[in-house]
């Protein structure tokens, strides 16, 4: 299984950018997570399987959207209002099978298949 992202970039204080990851085939929720400089990885959103479920973290929960399309075999990030906090590297997963159609993990240790990550830089 491979996760492909992309839509990162840099752009300033306010503005907007929308992440993608191509994930053609994969029934399972799907996550994105950042790790910004010096720090851990961390949770950001999650959409569970047919789209039933989502959760944020705090830090952009209203700021921040995760949508898929499972015709077309995408899972996105729209990422409204960004902050100079919100640089990193942002990665999408595909998170272990899971019978429930509602299953929508926050924890890492959740995700089989992580994609190689794209740079996000948010300047003041």
């Amino acid at each position: 299984v491979q996760l492909q992202a992309s839509g990162g970039g840099l752009v300033q204080a306010g503005d907007s950018l929308r992440l993608s990851c191509s994930a053609f085939g994969l029934d399972r929720a799907m996550g994105w997570f950042r790790q910004a400089p010096g720090k851990e990885r961390e949770f950001v959103a999650v959409i569970s399987r047919r789209g039933s479920s989502t959760s944020y973290s705090d830090s952009v929960k209203g700021r921040f959207t995760i949508s898929r399309d499972d015709n077309k075999g995408t899972v996105s990030l729209q990422m409204n209002s960004l902050k100079p906090e919100d640089t990193a590297v942002y990665y999408c997963a595909a998170a272990f099978a899971h019978a429930r159609t509602f299953y929508a993990p926050v924890t890492e240790t959740s995700y089989a298949y992580w994609g190689q990550g794209t740079l996000v830089t948010v300047s003041s």
